[in-house]
């Protein structure tokens, strides 16, 4: 067996095992069942709300929030970026900004959101938006800055106007930081949007786990968590082919 066959066994094995362990030890008592339900109740739990259309419910509502706020997080960030890395005049004026605001919780900011927003949607996409927004400033200054400055002098020199020199210079050559910033803040927008449901939402999935939690239905709460996990993994592997599509020279 090849080492490349090895680690596609192994990364089904280990999970496989993790859980069978679980299960013997939820059904055997040496864990506490009723804070740890074995994986067979919480698989029999999702697939009756499967069956329900309650998961998919909350899911579809989720994937709504994090798109949007993702979505408009990104788009500003690379066009503030861009401007940072670019332009002298404007990385003096945000760069402090942003290395003194970075740093603030941003679940800590849900309060100033929701005060500022409303308990409505707008309130979540903006949370969302602002955790990603950081992130992928701080990747695309990077990523310009490691542009070889031949490139930035060669349209220069041939008088690229200042769209150009973003759209058909600076935008290339940082798009690999631009989808690494992107990948991370996928995982910083699941970490809000749960925690944006579980306090201000009558829907999702963080209102399907908090909720859950509160009354102590410990199968339902588990099936939450593990679709977070599933969406996390699904729109990593939708970064992942985006950045194949978009970047093909990286390919290994």
């Amino acid at each position: 067996m090849n080492a490349k066959m090895l680690n596609r066994v192994l990364s089904v094995v280990t999970p496989a095992l993790l859980l069978l362990a679980w299960e013997v030890a939820s059904r055997t008592q040496i864990i506490d069942f009723r804070f740890f339900s074995a994986p067979s109740a919480i698989f029999k739990e999702f697939v009756v709300m499967l069956e329900s259309g309650e998961l998919l419910k909350h899911t579809l509502i989720s994937l709504q929030r994090i798109f949007i706020g993702f979505t408009i997080g990104t788009v500003s960030g690379v066009v503030i970026g861009l401007a940072v890395g670019l332009i002298p005049a404007v990385s003096a004026a945000l760069k402090p900004i942003i290395d003194a605001t970075f740093p603030i919780p941003k679940v800590g900011l849900l309060p100033l959101v929701i005060i500022i927003f409303g308990l409505g949607e707008a309130s979540k996409y903006a949370i969302i938006a602002i955790g990603v927004v950081y992130l992928v400033i701080i990747n695309t200054v990077s990523g310009v800055r490691h542009i070889e400055r031949i490139y930035l002098d060669v349209g220069r020199n041939y008088h690229a106007s200042r769209l150009m020199m973003f759209t058909d210079v600076a935008l290339p050559g940082a798009l690999p930081m631009i989808i690494a910033g992107m990948k991370i803040s996928m995982g910083v927008s699941l970490i809000l949007i749960v925690s944006a449901e579980s306090l201000a939402a009558k829907s999702g999935i963080g209102y399907l786990i908090w909720t859950t939690w509160q009354v102590f239905e410990v199968e339902k709460m588990y099936v939450g968590l593990f679709m977070a996990a599933v969406l996390g993994a699904c729109l990593t592997a939708l970064l992942d082919w985006l950045e194949r599509v978009m970047i093909p020279w990286k390919r290994v």
